[in-house]
């Protein structure tokens, strides 16, 4: 468990740092004005680039978020005596998902059926705005 907790930990370390490391680099970038002489921008394309570069940097961040998260709460499972076993259908996560997912909290076929699930409900949600726009 010993090795466990050791990669968790530094996986934790490494996303926490690379947080740091966008520190306010994405929330700093010069909003841009309207296009024109007086504009910090060239052309068109210099302001989609750079709109482009600031929605990686925030989709980059909200992925390293969610993964600190995953991880501190795989470290609470372990330590509560629960890591291993899927918050599901509470069986045990197969050693190799663990080996290449450590923070993961569900069995493949939890998983499996979650994403169904959800691509199910945005089928749906997607038919009800079709026919919202019908009427």
């Amino acid at each position: 468990m010993e090795t466990i907790r050791e990669r968790l930990e530094e996986d934790l370390r490494s996303a926490v740092g690379r947080l740091r490391q966008m520190g306010g680099a994405v929330a700093v970038e010069e909003v841009p004005g309207a296009i024109g002489a007086n504009s910090p921008f060239a052309d068109e394309v210099d302001e989609i680039q750079a709109n482009e570069r600031r929605e990686i940097g925030f989709a980059t961040r909200e992925l390293l978020v969610g993964r600190v998260n995953r991880l501190s709460a795989a470290l609470d499972r372990l330590n509560d005596g629960e890591y291993g076993t899927c918050v599901e259908c509470e069986e045990p996560i197969s050693p190799a998902r663990l080996q290449a997912l450590p923070e993961v909290q569900t069995c493949v076929r939890c998983q499996d059926r979650i994403e169904r699930l959800g691509r199910q409900s945005d089928q749906d949600e997607d038919e009800a705005e079709t026919v919202s726009d019908d009427d």
